[in-house]
């Protein structure tokens, strides 16, 4: 949100967390949670109520950037009885390709 605050000077900071909220709501986008700077967002390719778009994402801990590394798939997990996952967030962290080049 923050990032769309700095870039959207014509809404306020309202507007902007209606928007997302109204946008999640219609399955136009879900949240993302890169365990650092609070929540992302990203659009949705799913169509309709369930978000089947899910896959890995990375957070680069040098230029703070994450992405979404679509052609991975989150890995399938087997839950013990009794409970009932909601969501899955798979977050991988470390040095992306580009930062990787730059500490050479």
């Amino acid at each position: 949100m923050s990032e769309l605050e700095d870039q959207i000077d014509t809404i306020d900071k309202s507007g902007i967390f209606r928007t997302l909220t109204l946008f999640k709501e219609h399955h136009l986008l879900h949240q993302i949670d890169d365990g650092c700077e609070g929540v992302r967002y990203e659009l949705c390719h799913a169509h309709g109520d369930v978000d089947d778009d899910r896959h890995v994402h990375f957070h680069c801990e040098v230029c703070h950037r994450t992405f979404c590394l679509e052609e991975l798939p989150i890995p399938s997990v087997t839950y013990p009885d009794g409970y009932q996952v909601e969501s899955v967030n798979y977050m991988a962290k470390g040095i992306c390709p580009d930062c990787a080049k730059k500490q050479k």
